[in-house]
């Protein structure tokens, strides 16, 4: 009677089922916020970049003496810093130096000017001359000049235009060209007074910059970064500076046992264009490839002037500079390429000359920060990023093998 009292017991009955846990729909609000975020960061990006490349094109007047002049200054501390050691003021060593860099350029364009200028008046004779030795291969060039343009009258007609008269070059004014030289003067006084303040002051200006940008929490990691980038960017340019004399003599000897005319003005123009990489080898090849076609009757001798550039300048490239310079501030020639031309683009010759250093000191500056590997694998000609200035990683110690059972 009780097991049937409790099978009839209304709690029994009115049990309610066990639950069923169904899964929750998925929520909607973060995952729609993540793509606007990503977007608005990279308009964001974008709108920066602009930002900074209008700021280069419209500010280059002022940019340009600063940039150079803080160039210059990272080029020459290394032996500041030297001489500072011999317990020469920096002050006097820094005057001494400009000095001495400021006499050794005028010497030698005082030394190159009367070549120069030779070649410079020879100037049409010269074109004439190349243009004769170059007529077979124009006549193949008219040749298919004119077969582009048959065919082109063939698919759409020729429209009558008249040429419009041809406007006579006016020269510049008195007061024009005084106004160029007058800023000019005043850019290259404002380019060495900078460079001078940045030799005299040393690396205590460093810290004041380094404790000023990042205050004094990253205050030390900033001023290594600054650190690395000087040293690294002088000791590249010192061994490029002697690198490339050694390479404008080499190049100046060889073109006089070749009896090319004015050897020293062609060692001393592939030493200088030899600081634009890839660009400046190719230039110097042009201007002796045409020196040697005015010069030379047989074509020959041109080939064998050419071939011997090549040779120089592939020993150079290849075995002298990695040679001296290591494999630790090679860039990849893509992004060496489009920074010639964009700092080509936007600064002229300041930006050529200004494009490796920044890619040489934004390469240093990422191997000292802690996110900056993949900076320096995109800038790195290799896909092992090149440890510049950091301090050599302890290897971690092995783990310990398991008990033996």
């Amino acid at each position: 009677m009780n097991a049937q009292a409790a099978d009839s017991s209304p709690w029994l009955a009115e049990r309610p089922p066990p639950p069923v846990h169904l899964p929750l729909p998925p929520a909607v609000g973060p995952i729609e916020a993540r793509p606007r975020i990503g977007s608005l960061a990279r308009a964001v990006w974008v709108l920066a970049a602009c930002g900074v490349v209008a700021t280069l094109w419209f500010g280059r007047p002022v940019l340009v003496p600063v940039v150079l002049g803080v160039l210059i200054a990272l080029v020459l501390s290394g032996i500041v810093e030297t001489l500072r050691r011999l317990h020469i003021p920096r002050v006097v060593s820094s005057v001494a130096l400009l000095a001495v860099v400021l006499l050794a350029l005028v010497s030698a364009a005082d030394a190159l000017w009367a070549p120069s200028q030779l070649w410079f008046q020879r100037a049409p004779r010269v074109l004439r001359i190349v243009e004769q030795q170059l007529r077979p291969a124009q006549a193949v060039v008219r040749q298919l000049d004119s077969i582009v343009t048959r065919a082109r009258t063939l698919v759409t007609p020729a429209a009558g235009t008249a040429a419009g008269p041809s406007q006579s070059l006016q020269a510049p004014s008195a007061f024009v060209m005084l106004a160029d030289t007058g800023w000019f003067a005043a850019s290259a006084a404002m380019t060495l007074a900078l460079a001078l303040l940045l030799l005299s002051a040393g690396p205590a200006w460093l810290a004041r910059a380094a404790g000023a940008l990042a205050g004094r929490a990253h205050g030390a990691k900033t001023m290594r970064m600054l650190e690395a980038i000087r040293l690294e960017i002088g000791r590249y340019y010192g061994t490029l500076v002697l690198i490339n004399i050694g390479f404008g003599l080499v190049t100046a000897l060889a073109m006089r046992l070749l009896g090319v005319p004015n050897p020293w003005l062609w060692g001393a123009v592939a030493g200088v264009l030899n600081f634009i990489p890839y660009l400046g080898c190719a230039v110097t090849l042009l201007l002796l490839t045409l020196v040697s076609l005015v010069t030379f009757a047989h074509g020959a001798q041109t080939l064998t002037v050419m071939a011997t550039f090549v040779v120089l300048a592939g020993v150079e490239g290849h075995v002298v500079e990695p040679l001296f310079l290591g494999r630790r501030l090679k860039l990849n020639p893509i992004i060496v390429l489009v920074a010639l031309w964009l700092g080509g683009g936007l600064w002229g010759v300041a930006g050529v000359l200004c494009a490796i250093p920044v890619l040489v000191a934004a390469k240093v500056g990422a191997a000292h920060h802690p996110q900056g590997e993949w900076l320096v694998r995109l800038l790195g000609p290799g896909t092992e990023p090149a440890k510049l200035g950091r301090p050599a990683l302890r290897a971690s110690a092995p783990a310990p093998a398991p008990p033996a059972v």
